[in-house]
C-alpha cells in the first residue's frame, strides 16, 4: 500500500465485495488500485504529529491530479509558505526562509517529511500496487475499528523488484465495505517498518473515501501522525499552473 503524506496518495479504500464470498488476491488488489485512480482532488488538511510526548499541528491546502501531480502549501504559522510539488515522479520543496526551490533526491528521500512519520520517498510513489507486488490471499481475521470488530480479508504482498522501499506488505480489507482498515510495511528482513490505521471514511458520489488516517513509523519511538482531510472535492478540473515550479515561489 502506498504510504504518502497527503490524501492524493492516501486513497486506500477498495470497492465493495459480496459479503461471504472469497475473491481472488488479484481482484482484491485491483479493486484497491481502482479506487486510488481519480481525475483530481482538492482538500484542506491537518497533520497532527505526536512525537515523544509532544504534539505538533500543521495545516495545509492541497491539490492532486491523476495520482501523478500534487501540490501542497502549508498554512500554519510555523510553516506558512512552505510548499511541495510532486511532478513527473520528482519532489520539489520551496522554503520561504531561503526563498529557494530544492529537489528532494537520493538518500534525502528516506528522511522524515515535516517531522512526520512519513518519508519524502513515501510521497512520490504512484504506480499501481498490482504492477509492483504479487498478492496472496492470507485468509481472514478481525480488525477493531472504533470499538467494533470487522471481518477482513488478509492480503500478503511480495515486491516484484528488489528496489521497492517496502519489499513486503500486509493488508486488512473489510469484507463488507471493501475499506482497507489496516496495513503494515516490512523490510526484506521481515522487520515491520510502518503501519497504517483507517479512522474515518466519508462517501463521495458512492465512493468510500478515507478522510482520517493514522500512520506510525516503528523506527521512531513514541511517534504517530494523524492526517485529517476536510472539504474534499473530487474530479473538478484544476489548472495546469497549479502543478508548476513557478507556483512554488509565488
Amino acid at each position: 500500500m502506498k504510504v504518502t503524506v497527503f490524501v492524493w496518495l492516501f486513497v486506500v479504500t477498495a470497492g465493495a465485495f459480496v459479503y461471504g464470498q472469497s475473491p481472488s488476491a488479484a481482484e482484491l488488489l485491483r479493486r484497491v488500485d481502482d479506487n486510488e485512480i481519480y481525475t483530481t482532488i482538492e482538500y484542506e488538511g491537518e497533520m497532527i504529529i505526536d512525537y515523544q510526548n509532544k504534539r505538533f499541528v500543521k495545516t495545509m491546502k492541497a491539490w492532486g491530479r491523476e495520482n501523478s501531480d500534487s501540490f501542497v502549501e502549508f498554512t500554519n504559522p510555523e510553516d506558512r509558505g512552505t510548499k511541495y510539488l510532486k511532478k513527473g515522479g520528482r519532489l520539489y520543496v520551496y522554503s520561504p526562509d531561503t526563498e529557494e526551490v530544492m529537489l528532494i533526491s537520493g538518500h534525502m528521500l528516506k528522511e522524515s517529511m515535516m517531522g512526520s512519520d512519513m518519508s519524502y520517498e513515501d510521497s512520490i510513489e504512484n504506480e499501481k500496487l498490482l504492477n509492483r507486488y504479487d498478492p496472496v490471499l492470507g485468509g481472514s481475521a478481525a480488525w477493531n475499528l472504533g470499538g467494533v470488530n470487522r471481518d477482513c480479508w488478509i492480503l500478503d504482498l511480495t515486491a516484484k523488484k528488489r528496489t521497492e522501499s517496502y519489499p513486503k506488505q500486509k493488508l486488512w480489507i473489510d469484507k463488507e465495505t471493501g475499506d482497507c482498515l489496516h496495513y503494515e510495511l516490512f523490510a526484506l528482513s521481515g522487520a515491520k517498518l510502518k503501519d497504517y490505521n483507517l479512522v474515518k471514511v466519508e462517501v463521495f458520489g458512492g465512493r468510500r473515501f478515507p478522510v482520517e488516517i493514522e500512520i506510525r513509523d516503528l523506527l521512531r519511538k513514541n511517534s504517530k501522525t494523524t492526517m485529517i482531510m476536510r472539504n474534499v472535492i473530487l474530479d473538478r478540473p484544476i489548472a495546469d499552473s497549479v502543478f508548476s515550479q513557478r507556483n512554488l515561489a509565488r
